[in-house]
């Protein structure tokens, strides 16, 4: 960790969200019993910046390691993107941290290391159990978290919301994405798309997830950004591996936008289950 500095929300632009009268909405008074830092902490030999999120009252919380949607600057990890997916589970006993991942932006490459390297800097957290950490990834978030899985044994479990498991279908679905996203941010893309695109989809290593992890996987039927039926193939090559994980499905978009409640409620359960109540 190279900075943790308190964010304010009364000066932020989030605030006019979530007050009224200068007090907090209903629906946000859970948002007294946490604080919110910006933070700056290394990975490999470049200064990444982030978010954190901790209770108020004393204590050692499970960590879960939050990953955004979108790429370099679309989307960004930012105040408002922590609170609507992550404010209710902080509340009942969480620290939540996240990555903006580097400026050059690789899709699933190397800015995974940004990712896996939270794994390291939650010990410097007081308030974080480093050995307790489980992950919640939001679509583009959802290739990380994927990868995660594959690549380190320190996630316990996991949940993927509306992620994408086949970059093929994608660009099938969405060819703006492949030159305007894949081809811009994954190095040589045109030379190695094949070996690029299938290092990034986890539909074509299911088999080389953390056997010892655990996987609920979310998807909204009315999504138009990621292909609901990739993401059920997927859960059907898990379930042939008898892979330990749960997959739902709801009647809403990509953002959750009718079914929010519903949402928060799913995260909450499955991590309580998963990881902190785990035996």
């Amino acid at each position: 960790m190279i900075s943790k500095e308190v964010i304010n929300i009364t000066n932020t632009p989030v605030w006019n969200r979530v007050s009224e009268n200068n007090a907090l909405k209903p629906d946000f008074i859970h948002l007294e019993k946490l604080d919110f830092f910006s933070i700056t902490y290394h990975s490999d030999s470049l200064e990444i910046q982030g978010i954190l999120v901790e209770p108020k009252i004393e204590g050692v919380y499970p960590v879960i390691i939050f990953n955004r949607g979108g790429n370099r600057d679309f989307a960004p990890l930012n105040l408002s993107t922590i609170i609507n997916y992550t404010s209710k589970l902080a509340e009942q006993g969480y620290v939540i941290i996240g990555s903006n991942y580097r400026e050059k932006d690789e899709f699933g490459g190397k800015e995974l290391n940004d990712v896996l390297n939270l794994t390291e800097t939650v010990k410097e957290i007081e308030k974080a159990d480093a050995n307790c950490i489980g992950m919640f990834g939001w679509s583009r978030g959802g290739i990380m978290t994927y990868l995660s899985l594959k690549e380190s044994y320190k996630i316990k479990t996991a949940i993927v919301g509306n992620g994408v498991t086949d970059l093929f279908q994608l660009i099938k679905d969405r060819p703006k994405m492949e030159t305007a996203v894949l081809a811009e941010c994954i190095p040589n893309y045109y030379q190695n798309k094949e070996v690029e695109l299938q290092k990034r989809s986890a539909i074509f290593w299911p088999q080389k997830l953390n056997k010892h992890s655990s996987l609920l996987i979310i998807s909204g039927k009315n999504d138009k950004r990621a292909n609901q039926d990739s993401t059920t193939k997927f859960a059907e090559k898990l379930s042939d591996l008898k892979y330990d994980f749960e997959y739902q499905e709801f009647i809403t978009d990509h953002f959750f936008s009718n079914k929010r409640k519903e949402l928060d409620e799913l995260v909450i359960s499955w991590f309580d289950k998963r990881l902190k109540n785990a035996d």
